[in-house]
């Protein structure tokens, strides 16, 4: 099935660019910012629960709807504004609703989720058309 094929190219992208995120460049940026939020351990289960759900969205709203109209820019363009509402509803939420969350997580949570989400819904659509042939 061409969706299922198309979910797993973008799962995998999608982790690959996030691994390299939260386990080389982020880890002493969040520990120094919101260090006293972090749990001293990851819930695994919330978190395949995440990415699971989370890349759901991103291929039927922005992946999917570009290999059909077989459109780059549309990839890039609903993949960069799919990350960037899903981050601001975490980290604006985060804003309006605890004492101490970081302006600065916020901005470059912002831009991160438009960037990962943008760049992956790019290579997802480049490797996804080709299982449309």
């Amino acid at each position: 099935m061409i969706i299922v094929r198309i979910y797993s190219v973008t799962f995998v992208v999608f982790l690959l660019l996030d691994s390299v995120w939260l386990g080389v460049i982020s880890p002493a940026l969040y520990k120094e910012q919101i260090g006293h939020l972090l749990a001293p351990e990851v819930n695994w289960i919330a978190a395949a629960l995440f990415y699971i759900l989370f890349i759901a969205g991103l291929v039927y709203f922005a992946v999917k709807p570009s290999i059909q109209q077989n459109s780059w820019k549309s990839a890039l363009g609903n993949g960069g504004f799919f990350g960037l509402v899903c981050y601001a509803t975490f980290d604006l939420t985060n804003q309006a609703t605890l004492m101490d969350w970081p302006l600065l997580i916020t901005a470059i949570d912002l831009v991160w989720g438009t960037f990962i989400c943008g760049s992956s819904s790019l290579v997802s659509f480049f490797i996804g058309r080709k299982f449309k042939k």
